[in-house]
């Protein structure tokens, strides 16, 4: 839920700026113009020329080598690298950023950096010579051979190499999931369905996968779809529009909601978020729906932010109040109380546990506590007080518990994530205090919520994280990334590396048991790929290769990585929007889906 300061102004507008529009239905296979203006705007794959190809440049342009001028070797470490004297932060066992992957050039993905493709690639020409002039330090990113099924390479913490390479051709991979790649790992379309006709920013978010169905949050409902066809198997129409979603599941297919108090009409245009739920995913059915009214007295329903579920309880909330209640029938559990010196709970975390972000003190000078709870009583199990300087904190998982947060605001783009903290559930001591470079590792996390981090995971006691886009070796102009991984306990960089491919990127999508489930973003002439690392060699093994046909590509790649939801079990692959709005004139003709989806045979 959306963290706030106490006794903030009237609740804003449901919605949230930079929404994707609303275009007409239809399938694939149309041309598709360039996008119109207005955020977040979609850029093709990485690598894909702009118009006219780029060439190369003439002249160096000042303080660069000239024509038999060799480059002077570096004197000094690159940005990013500890300095000689530098001090670590006062009071916390801090594991300072390891020097094993050099910071790649900014302009990468997540957190509202993205450059356009043509930008990218004059940035890239220009940042390769200067790297070689000014003392840059070269990335080691693997063979650059462009192979699609090639393992990356895995180092130890000794150095030792874990995986090494080899070409998985689909077969194989780790042992550790249920994921299996199957004996064809080229995929289909499955569906894809269009965005619904709304007249303003409507949130959609939502979205799970039972045996049987795919389901989607829609415009007043929630929607089972036949999981390859498509077609509509069963409706829950609710009062109003969703406006938050657990993205937690029970294994019967239980899961939570908010929804507003009313449909939106012309007189009306936004409601209130009162309104709580369950779902049975199984059946289509509303197990049960209420609002409640906060602790502190007064009449009012309490205005929801966010909800989440840990085993049988559904926890929800606001800056005016929360609640919790049994996920069967809907009974209330506990009410946070909301103390005499204004201290609330900001937002919960689910899962295998249950932790919230409680927040005291005034606007201008927070203090946080994180707190493990006791799931049926709100109890706190353990608390754990944030340092100073930190406004607002995500819950990143709760069993391992991790938290992220920008402290004193030092991230600077848009992440929301300057450093995580690795903190024992138990007994509320920390463990470590990992500083994660935002010019470094392109994770996010909503800028006020408390659950809503993204190209993430959490396993195997390591923080996964993917860099941030760099210069790749093979082809020129063209841009990779890796993922990388931290020692929960001590803090330390692990080794672990995955390759996104060159051209390619790719980011952690969940946890398999002991492996990564992960999605490689396509570049201009390839359809995307998802992938299983395994999670003691880091092998990579390709699940599922998707058509690069370019209807099908520009379908893909319509999506925004850091607006969607993307969703992977067992052969099949849903990109689904979190949010949606009324077209814009200028993108009447354009193609615009809420979800778009893939299988293997």
């Amino acid at each position: 839920m959306t963290q706030s300061p106490q006794q903030p102004p009237n609740d804003p507008p449901q919605g949230g700026f930079g929404a994707p529009q609303d275009p007409p239905s239809g399938g694939f296979g149309a041309p598709t113009p360039p996008p119109p203006p207005g955020p977040p705007q979609q850029q093709p794959g990485y690598g894909f020329p702009q118009g006219q190809p780029p060439q190369p440049p003439t002249q160096p342009g000042y303080g660069f080598p000239q024509q038999g001028q060799p480059p002077q070797p570096p004197t000094q470490p690159g940005y990013g690298f500890p300095q000689q004297g530098q001090q670590q932060p006062y009071g916390y066992p801090t594991a300072p950023m390891q020097p094993a992957y050099p910071t790649p050039p900014q302009g990468g993905g997540g957190g509202g950096k993205k450059f356009s493709t043509q930008a990218q690639i004059i940035v890239a020409a220009v940042v390769a010579v200067a790297l070689i002039v000014g003392g840059g330090i070269w990335y080691a990113a693997g063979d650059g051979d462009g192979k699609k099924d090639e393992a990356g390479s895995s180092a130890g913490t000794s150095g030792e190499n874990k995986g090494g390479k080899g070409d998985d051709g689909g077969k194989g991979g780790g042992t550790g999931g249920k994921e299996k790649a199957p004996a064809n790992v080229d995929s289909t379309v499955g569906f894809q369905l269009p965005q619904p006709k709304v007249t303003d920013v409507t949130t959609v978010d939502g979205s799970w996968i039972t045996d049987k169905v795919y389901v989607k949050s829609g415009v007043n409902e929630v929607v089972g779809y036949d999981l390859d066809k498509g077609s509509k198997v069963w409706s829950i129409p609710l009062d109003g529009q969703v406006c938050g979603a657990s993205r937690h599941m029970t294994k019967d297919f239980k899961t939570a909601i908010l929804f507003e108090e009313g449909k939106r009409t012309k007189a009306k245009k936004y409601q209130q978020c009162t309104k709580v739920g369950a779902l049975d995913l199984a059946t289509g059915k509303l197990l049960w729906s209420k609002s409640v009214v906060a602790s502190n007295g007064g009449d009012e329903p309490i205005r929801f932010d966010e909800v989440t579920l840990s085993g049988t309880t559904v926890a929800a909330g606001g800056t005016r109040g929360g609640a919790a209640f049994k996920l069967a029938d809907g009974a209330e559990l506990w009410k946070p109380k909301v103390s005499a010196d204004g201290c609330y709970d900001a937002g919960y975390g689910g899962g295998e546990a249950l932790a919230v972000v409680r927040k005291c003190g005034t606007y201008e000078d927070p203090q946080l506590t994180i707190q493990a709870l006791n799931p049926t009583t709100g109890a706190p199990l353990s608390s754990f007080k944030m340092p100073a300087g930190v406004d607002y904190a995500s819950i990143v998982s709760t069993k391992p518990l991790v938290v992220a947060a920008d402290v004193g605001e030092t991230a600077g783009d848009g992440s929301s994530i300057s450093d995580f903290f690795s903190i024992d559930e138990t007994t509320g001591k920390l463990k470590i205090r990992i500083s994660a470079d935002a010019e470094r590792y392109a994770a996010r996390c909503g800028s006020t919520e408390v659950e809503q981090c993204q190209h993430l995971a959490v396993g195997n006691n390591r923080l996964y994280l993917p860099t941030e886009e760099h210069e790749g070796t093979g082809e020129s102009f063209s841009r990779t990334n890796e993922i990388v991984s931290f020692d929960l306990t001590t803090g330390k960089q692990t080794g672990d590396r995955a390759d996104a491919g060159e051209k390619f990127t790719m980011f952690p999508l969940r946890m398999d048991g002991g492996n990564i489930i992960a999605y490689r973003e396509p570049p201009y002439d390839k359809g995307g790929e998802v992938v299983s690392i395994d999670g003691s060699t880091f092998k990579q093994t390709v699940l599922m290769r998707n058509p690069s046909d370019e209807a099908v590509r520009d379908a893909e790649t319509s999506f925004s990585a850091d607006y969607a939801e993307f969703r992977y079990e067992q052969g099949r692959f849903f990109i689904s929007e979190t949010m949606i709005s009324a077209p814009r004139k200028s993108s009447l003709d354009e193609k615009e889906y809420l979800v778009v989806s893939f299988h293997t045979s």
